[in-house]
């Protein structure tokens, strides 16, 4: 292979959000290593930079999402676009690499696919869940689909798009800190109280829509259960953020031990995305949660064609854990979820939930992913 793996100078990578910069840095990691001097550069975040790629935007700043709020920062996305092209044309990327963020990645791909790159479609955008519009554009425009679902590969096929079901990365990455007695003392846990996982995501606009009914509900049972609740803080937010914003007396911030909260929780309260799968991963009893701007979610159901929201529901294709959605996500609600988990042995979703882990595929996505970017070079 080593002949005309150095004929590969250059790839481009675009991932618009903090899963995308998880995903695309082990895929930055494993190009490194099939070619040393390989120029990787593109959108991402600190985890990709960290593995040699030439960030050019960073995820930081495209955090916005709902209609109206990309409304108003077209004109910061059209800079933007611009500025790639342009990067495009100097510097020639034998590859472009899309990272799920469909609204913006689409867009760019039609712009540039002129310029005679092959292009690969990694972490598919849920066009089966919603705008089965944008199929039949992916179709004239994606050299290869490399996705990380089973159903996905299937959906692919019926479409006739070039597919290949490498894994899921998420596999590589799910690993905790500390054993639970060291996770409990770094934080200042007590070792005799069970734990309620409090995942409430990365974005701002989320957090504020959905954290307060969380932590309500979270403290309504804490308090009853006697258990202590830990508040997972993403790595793209400081936790200042969340004391400014919130009274947490009694509540515990971890930054930098996500895996740890999800592990070691006795039930957690997750919002909806990537972070369902990876509580999954540890089999930990869930609730979903989600809510948006009444706009956003008027306009997402006429576009939804599936039952569930929850990324583990979708996979698993039937509802194994619970989900509150819009109006039906109170304080009173969750509690009631949060009480039926944690009086409840669950063995039944605990199964389940091994399951949904099989069905993810075996580990290596990355260096998969690595391999036919080069191979389609």
């Amino acid at each position: 292979m080593g002949g005309w793996l150095t004929m590969v100078r250059s790839v481009m990578i675009i991932a618009g959000e903090a899963s995308g910069d998880l995903h695309g840095a082990g895929v930055v990691r494993e190009l490194k290593k099939l070619n040393p001097s390989i120029d990787v550069f593109g959108v991402g975040g600190e985890k990709m930079k960290r593995e040699g790629m030439n960030v050019v935007y960073h995820v930081n700043e495209l955090g916005f999402m709902g209609f109206l709020e990309v409304i108003k920062h077209l004109p910061f996305i059209k800079v933007m676009e611009h500025t790639l092209e342009q990067i495009v044309k100097f510097k020639k990327p034998e590859v472009l690499v899309l990272i799920d963020y469909p609204g913006f990645n689409l867009r760019f791909a039609r712009k540039v696919r002129h310029y005679g790159m092959k292009i690969v479609y990694y972490i598919s955008p849920q066009v089966w869940a919603w705008h089965r519009s944008r199929v039949r554009k992916m179709r004239d425009l994606v050299d290869k689909m490399l996705v990380v679902f089973p159903f996905e590969a299937d959906f692919y096929e019926k479409e006739n798009i070039p597919v290949e079901f490498v894994g899921h990365p998420l596999l590589e990455v799910i690993e905790t800190h500390f054993d639970e007695k060291n996770f409990r003392k770094r934080y200042g846990f007590d070792p005799k109280k069970k734990l309620l996982g409090l995942i409430p995501g990365s974005r701002r606009q989320e957090i504020e829509h959905i954290f307060p009914a969380m932590l309500r509900a979270a403290r309504s049972v804490a308090e009853e259960e006697e258990m202590e609740i830990a508040v997972a803080v993403a790595p793209t937010l400081e936790e200042q953020y969340f004391r400014s914003m919130y009274n947490l007396n009694g509540v515990h911030l971890v930054k930098g031990a996500t895996y740890d909260v999800m592990k070691f929780s006795s039930c957690a309260v997750v919002t909806s995305g990537t972070a369902t799968l990876e509580t999954a991963c540890f089999g930990t009893p869930m609730i979903v949660v989600y809510r948006t701007s009444w706009l956003t979610y008027l306009i997402g159901r006429l576009l939804v064609r599936v039952h569930n929201i929850g990324l583990v529901n979708i996979v698993a294709e039937k509802q194994i854990v619970p989900e509150l959605i819009q109006r039906r996500l109170t304080a009173g609600s969750l509690a009631r979820e949060i009480r039926r988990i944690v009086t409840d042995e669950n063995r039944t979703m605990r199964a389940e939930l091994g399951e949904l882990k099989k069905k993810l595929g075996p580990s290596g996505a990355s260096k998969r992913v690595a391999k036919r970017i080069v191979e389609l070079a």
